[in-house]
């Protein structure tokens, strides 16, 4: 009865005994995890095809920019036919764009220097003042009337015969610089790197020039303190080198492939990242300000605007003096960069240069950057300068003794 029991009928009649039925899977565990892996590569495939990033894996400094507004159809500083929106980065820029709230991320690689530095551009813009904020830009010492409202924020206009060169000039005695050799010091490409900027603005006398670029998470702000300590500012505007765009100035750079509607636009962008300056300056812009046609609209706009014009002597092609000439546009040329080569012994070497070509010549003008070395032999050399016979003078100085001379 049990051998019986364990019999059962299948549906031919025959018999199994004891047998268990077995259910077989269509693959195997290893055929499974082949797929899967499979599956993951196709995926990473995909995203490396179809995601626009040519860059992907590269170090990035990202850059968030304010999205502007929309211009107005009646928006003198909108032209209605752009080509392309100003808030882009430029169109060769190798850039990833990310939604952010009101913000805009661009990549930034420096071609020359291989460097990359994170920055935020627009935390704090004090381009968003308007005109009922005439209380505090007076605290900071903004004349309002100065101001006009452009789709970016306020820039800078002639108004009441006041120009933004006058207002803004750093106090001299100018009787005084037109008897004696004088030298003028720009100290550029503050604003990005607030350690460095400070340094600047309070280590050095209030007659050195400070140019700041308009990058930076808050460049309005270290401005004004650098106008509270009595220092004239200027506004570097990025344009294009001969390495563009290997070697990237930045957002909203002035391109020789622009039209000159376009160039004005981004040209109001940077016009609109602080107050206060007297003057715009280039920062790189080796092949833009090389380029007659393109030269021609922004220097006729700043001699419109009330400014001057500083040329920091990087490229013996600068078409600016002659351009500024033709506009009665105040202007001065660095005659050379006092740290090119950034160590002490060449440094002094330079600024002993800069010292015969004020007594030979009557003005003299260097330029220099931020850096730790230039800020002290800057500061130990400056307090020689009256035992020397040597005023120091602020740049605007320097070019109204230039002009009158």
């Amino acid at each position: 009865m049990a051998e019986a029991a364990d019999e059962l009928s299948t549906p031919l009649g025959q018999t199994t005994k004891g047998r268990r039925r077995r259910v077989r899977l269509p693959f195997t565990a290893m055929q499974a995890l082949a797929v899967l892996l499979g599956l993951v590569l196709v995926g990473f495939g995909g995203v490396a095809l179809f995601n626009d990033n040519p860059l992907g894996g590269e170090p990035m400094a990202r850059i968030a920019l304010r999205t502007p507004p929309p211009a107005a159809a009646d928006d003198k500083h909108a032209p209605a036919g752009q080509a392309e929106p100003a808030a882009k980065s430029p169109a060769k820029v190798p850039a990833a764009v990310g939604d952010a709230k009101d913000a805009k991320t661009v990549t930034i690689i420096d071609g020359s220097s291989g460097k990359r530095q994170d920055v935020v551009i627009g935390a704090a813009d004090p381009a968003d003042k308007s005109d009922g904020d005439a209380p505090a830009l007076a605290m900071a010492g903004i004349d309002p009337r100065l101001l006009e409202k452009s789709r970016y924020g306020m820039i800078p206009v002639v108004a009441d015969g006041l120009k933004p060169f006058t207002v803004y000039a750093a106090d001299a005695d100018r009787a005084k610089a037109g008897r004696m050799p004088v030298v003028a010091i720009v100290v550029a490409g503050l604003g990005v790197g607030a350690a460095k900027t400070t340094d600047a603005i309070m280590k050095l006398p209030p007659a050195v020039t400070l140019a700041f670029t308009p990058y930076g998470a808050d460049p309005g702000k270290l401005a004004e303190r650098a106008r509270t300590q009595r220092h004239e500012i200027l506004l570097q505007i990025p344009m294009e080198p001969f390495d563009y765009p290997d070697n990237d100035p930045g957002p909203q750079t002035l391109l020789t492939t622009l039209g000159s509607e376009q160039n004005l636009d981004r040209f109001y962008w940077h016009l609109s990242r602080l107050q206060g300056y007297a003057g715009i300056a280039n920062f790189m812009g080796a092949r833009f300000v090389a380029t007659d046609p393109v030269m021609q609209p922004i220097v006729r706009e700043a001699a419109k605007r009330g400014l001057s014009y500083f040329d920091d002597g990087s490229t013996p092609r600068s078409v600016a003096q002659s351009l500024a000439a033709g506009q009665a546009l105040p202007f001065a040329r660095a005659d050379f960069a006092i740290d090119a080569v950034p160590t002490s012994a060449e440094i002094d070497r330079a600024l002993v240069k800069l010292e015969t070509i004020a007594k030979e010549r009557g003005t003299a003008v260097g330029v220099a950057s931020a850096l730790p070395v230039s800020i002290e032999r800057l500061g130990a050399w400056l307090k020689t300068l009256d035992s020397k016979g040597i005023m120091l003078v602020p740049l605007t100085t320097a070019m109204l003794k230039s002009k009158s001379g």
